[in-house]
């Protein structure tokens, strides 16, 4: 790599600033980016078919008080704390912090240095070398005290570039935020409902366990009467060891489910042990909302992030492209030097100087190329991620609703199977009662009716947990607006020379 500098002495600095457009355009065709552009495009929500499997229903985006309306406060609380004590949401506002304290630094290598110094080196001029007698031979001190002045002239816009860059980078952190807090409460909201699943299984398995009891005596005094064989006992005893094996499942699923919840808070396995009973979801009727593939783009912080971390790379793509021509930086100093401290403050040791000094690239070995080249298929994967992220975005959401719809069905199928089966109770208890019915088809029927109602339970549960999902998919609260991480449109190079062929 050779550069090109120009310094210019004091009393010529104004002309050599003015000169150096001119030596900039001269030459400025040695070194070209050439034909490197990215012919990427990101999709908009428009472009996507979705009013038959999406359907406009006038419903309205969730708030940030999703959990509550879908647990209540229980939940809600739970949601708090994690939010507050999880480590991974620690680790995202570092990142925040980060980023902020990069776009400082940036934004002051923009402006002007300024600095001072003092320098007093003690030693004895050589005998043999080009400084003449008396200091030849002698000891003395050489002393300088100035002061220093830089200043970046960036006629093409390079800082501006890279402070782009790291503002798109800092608005990438923060929406990645958002989307680990979106990830977190969803999370935290999963585990709740599970813990509602699995508390209300066993109470259920325990209520069969009951029945079945009573029926193996029954069958035992049955036995002992001569009106049923070993066969039948031996067949409810299986059954009540198949129970038994279903309970032990269930309660080490539960004890999981503490200790995921637990981790989620940011605690230790004993804070699961402390969570209270979950009540009942709430089953919340969720209509779409209108211009859902449209405003899903400002809704999902995942895409929000994603649009961000294009703009980003737009922003280095335009730094690249600075690197190919002339960069000036004008220079200043005053100050006082001598030999010995005794003349440094008298008026002749005063020293001064101004000037330019241009970098300007003539041969770079294809290395400026190959950066921007990097910075362009960058930018092209990072459009292309955008992309699918929509894509997988609107697709979430599409099977959420598909999923919702077919529980929903199930479950009114199954609300009808647990009415027949509670009237087939009411019905073997009456005959019971004249006499027509025994004991033991009236526990046959107590035991398919307890069986219909945790089928209606798995069924219900996952229509809450469906809830919990589409919440998420929707963005779980999340505005890029009200946050002030609306994403530009369309972005627009900072550089306005005209592109010429590589020399």
């Amino acid at each position: 790599m050779k550069h090109l500098l120009i310094a210019s002495p004091p009393g010529v600095a104004i002309k050599a600033v003015m000169g150096t457009l001119l030596v900039s355009a001269m030459m400025s065709g040695c070194v070209s980016s050439g034909d490197i552009r990215s012919t990427a495009q990101t999709r908009s929500g428009t472009e996507f078919a979705t009013a038959r499997s999406l359907p406009a229903q006038g419903g309205t985006w969730p708030a940030m008080d999703w959990p509550t309306q879908l647990g209540g406060t229980a939940l809600q609380a739970l949601v708090d704390e994690a939010l507050a004590g999880n480590p991974g949401l620690q680790v995202a506002a570092a990142r925040i912090n980060a980023a902020q304290a990069l776009a400082d630094a940036t934004r002051g290598a923009a402006g002007p240095t300024v600095g001072g110094s003092f320098t007093s080196t003690y030693q004895r001029y050589t005998e043999n070398g080009i400084i003449p007698p008396p200091l030849a031979g002698a000891v003395r001190s050489d002393n300088q005290l100035a002061a220093s002045f830089s200043y970046d002239l960036d006629f093409w816009g390079r800082h501006a570039a890279e402070l782009r860059a790291v503002l798109a980078q800092g608005n990438v952190a923060e929406a990645e935020q958002y989307s680990a807090r979106l990830t977190l409460a969803s999370a935290v909201a999963h585990g709740w409902m599970m813990l509602h699943r699995q508390t209300q299984q066993l109470d259920m398995i325990e209520q069969q366990h009951a029945v079945r009891r009573k029926l193996n005596d029954l069958t035992l005094r049955r036995i002992a009467a001569g009106l049923d064989n070993q066969s039948d006992n031996q067949i409810g005893q299986l059954q009540l060891d198949n129970l038994r094996t279903e309970q032990a499942q269930w309660q080490e699923a539960l004890a999981l489910t503490r200790n995921q919840l637990a981790a989620l808070l940011g605690k230790g396995p004993d804070r699961g042990l402390t969570i209270d009973r979950p009540l009942p979801a709430a089953n919340v009727d969720m209509a779409l909302p209108d211009a859902l593939p449209l405003e899903l783009l400002g809704r999902r912080p995942d895409i929000v992030a994603a649009r961000w971390h294009v703009e980003a790379l737009q922003g280095e793509i335009d730094t690249a492209r600075t690197e190919f021509y002339p960069n000036v930086n004008l220079t200043a100093f005053a100050g006082l030097s001598s030999l010995g401290l005794s003349n440094l403050i008298n008026s002749g040791s005063t020293i001064a100087g101004i000037g330019p000094a241009i970098r300007l690239p003539i041969f770079e070995s294809g290395v400026l190329r190959a950066r921007l080249k990097g910075k362009v298929a960058a930018y092209d994967m990072a459009v292309a991620t955008y992309n699918q992220t929509l894509t997988e975005a609107l697709r979430d959401v599409a099977d959420q609703v598909q999923s919702l719809r077919g529980a929903a069905r199930q479950r009114d199928l199954q609300q009808s199977a647990v009415r027949a089966a509670s009237r087939s109770l009411r019905l073997s208890e009456q005959r019971q009662r004249v006499g027509t019915a025994n004991l033991l088809q009236v526990l046959a029927s107590e035991a398919n009716l307890l069986q219909q109602q945790r089928i209606e339970l798995d069924v219900r549960m996952r229509m809450a947990d469906l809830q919990v999902g589409l919440v998420k998919a929707l963005g779980g609260g999340f505005d890029a607006g009200a946050a002030g991480l609306v994403a530009p449109v369309k972005t627009s190079s900072v550089i306005s020379l005209p592109v010429k062929a590589a020399s």
